[in-house]
């Protein structure tokens, strides 16, 4: 889904000549919404449910067998959905963060990349791939470089902010 995402973005930014983090900050902070009501689905089919527990707010789900398992789906919808939405409305409502090109993209990966690899504790591995690298999951090893990229945009974003303000009158520096 998201390389898809970031493939239309390219293209959508390089045939109208614009700046694609500035077009991706904008993307971030309306992304939660659609994360959030795609889990809420998923919760409702009945997909993507969590690893099997004792909780007391644990379910059962009629593709999960007759053990009671997290409702994983729900922790997603409300931490990448509701909590993600926002975090990146209340810095997209500061100009000190959005005159930052890249700061929301980054924001968004770092949030999303950190939910998603702790609700990913209480996932059910997919199926065809299991726990991988030292007990890791394909979404949790996913989820570092999103994570990492998130961290470098963050910064980057200051310091193309201090270079815009330095730079003179009619030139632009990116």
């Amino acid at each position: 889904g998201m390389m898809g995402v970031i493939a239309a973005a390219i293209l959508f930014t390089q045939r109208h000549k614009l700046s694609f983090f500035a077009f991706t900050d904008i993307l971030a902070c309306v992304t939660p919404i659609g994360l959030g009501l795609g889990r809420l689905a998923n919760f409702v089919n009945g997909e993507l449910f969590g690893r099997t527990t004792d909780v007391p707010w644990a379910m059962i789900f009629p593709r999960g067998g007759d053990l009671p398992r997290h409702p994983s789906q729900l922790y997603e919808a409300g931490l990448e959905g509701l909590v993600l939405f926002l975090v990146l409305y209340a810095f997209s409502r500061q100009e000190r963060y959005r005159e930052r090109i890249g700061f929301l993209s980054g924001v968004f990966l770092l949030g999303y990349g950190l939910f998603r690899f702790g609700v990913e504790f209480c996932r059910e591995p997919d199926p065809q791939l299991g726990f991988l690298f030292a007990g890791a999951t394909m979404g949790q090893l996913l989820c570092v470089p999103m994570v990492l990229f998130g961290i470098y945009l963050i910064g980057r974003s200051d310091r193309r902010a201090v270079a815009r303000q330095e730079a003179p009158k009619g030139t632009t520096a990116a």
